[in-house]
């Protein structure tokens, strides 16, 4: 049964309007400046990287400095094979680099991009989480 308005409610089953848009130009002038979604997709994939705490461990500690899975593994308390499985993770995204050296292997970060985005994730918790990491 219609309401005094003449329209169905959300109770009488009926579903929800789109919604019209309100500001065009808003709408165009973002559009035209939204990466493609295979980007956006990239994005996210590289952005889940950051969603584990031993990998950003690895990748805080190779921002300091050059490193083997038996250092890094030492540094984050963990066992060896679970540094190395994080490792090729972080390999396969092209986010680190190795080098060897007779039978060790280096690891270090692809590049400063990685750097500026952990300092900035760190400075942003700072101001909304006093105290935090306020050694580093």
């Amino acid at each position: 049964m219609p309401s005094k308005s003449g329209m169905k409610t959300a109770a009488q089953g009926s579903e929800p309007s789109l919604c019209n848009v309100l500001h065009p130009m808003t709408v165009r002038h973002v559009s035209g400046q939204m990466p493609p979604d295979a980007a956006l997709a990239e994005l996210a994939d590289f952005y889940k990287l950051f969603a584990d705490k031993t990998r950003v461990g690895i990748l805080w500690a190779l921002s300091i400095a050059e490193m083997c899975v038996c250092d890094l593994s030492m540094l984050l308390r963990m066992k060896q094979p679970a540094i190395s499985q994080q490792l090729k993770t972080l390999r396969q995204m092209r986010i680190i680099r190795s080098r060897r050296e007779g039978k060790v292997v280096f690891y270090s970060l692809d590049d400063d991009h990685i750097r500026t985005v952990l300092r900035f994730g760190l400075d942003h918790l700072r101001e909304s989480i006093p105290g935090l990491g306020e050694n580093v």
